[in-house]
């Protein structure tokens, strides 16, 4: 009998041990495990600097603050549809999810080209001098250095960047082949 508690209770380790290993498996699927470390970093960074009131959640007053000091006013419906986009409040992990969810196939790359569009030169390109001297002069302004690194990989044509295909990369939703 004594031995059959032993091996009853290896089996049940085994079992344990087995069902723990798949709970492993399925914690390697979290949204953390989308992003590298560096991209992780930079989220980490882009969230304390929304979180305005530094209380560890972004807030409707968190992002109406952040459109405020980067020169744009959000109406009350932006603001609202914003939050809902979250299933409860956002925290950081919450934060990341959203990010991990569109980049997955939602319209990060429609986001991202609207946002170029300001600056593009109807060809689908952009200097690269205009919006560098954009991005290092308004809203929250970027260093030399936090412009070389967000450049660095950027697709160019002559002097201009290809905003097509750097929205392709930004979102991963394109090879790194230069078509």
């Amino acid at each position: 009998m004594a031995d059959s508690k032993k091996k009853s209770k290896r089996e049940s380790g085994e079992a344990a041990s087995t069902g723990s290993k798949k709970k492993a498996q399925r914690s390697g699927s979290n949204v953390f495990a989308m992003f590298s470390q560096q991209q992780v970093q930079i989220f980490k960074e882009a969230f304390q600097m929304i979180d305005q009131d530094k209380d560890g959640f972004i807030s409707k007053n968190d992002i109406r603050q952040t459109f405020d000091a980067l020169g744009r006013l959000c109406t009350e419906e932006e603001l609202n549809s914003m939050i809902a986009e979250a299933p409860g409040p956002i925290n950081f992990t919450m934060f990341i999810t959203i990010f991990g969810d569109r980049a997955q196939g939602t319209d990060d790359e429609t986001v991202i080209l609207n946002a170029f569009s300001q600056y593009d030169e109807g060809d689908g390109t952009c200097r690269e001098d205009v919006l560098k001297h954009s991005v290092m002069t308004w809203g929250e302004k970027f260093t030399e250095a936090e412009w070389d690194t967000m450049t660095a990989d950027a697709p160019m044509v002559k002097d201009k960047i290809d905003v097509k295909k750097w929205a392709k990369m930004i979102t991963g939703s394109g090879d790194d082949d230069n078509k």
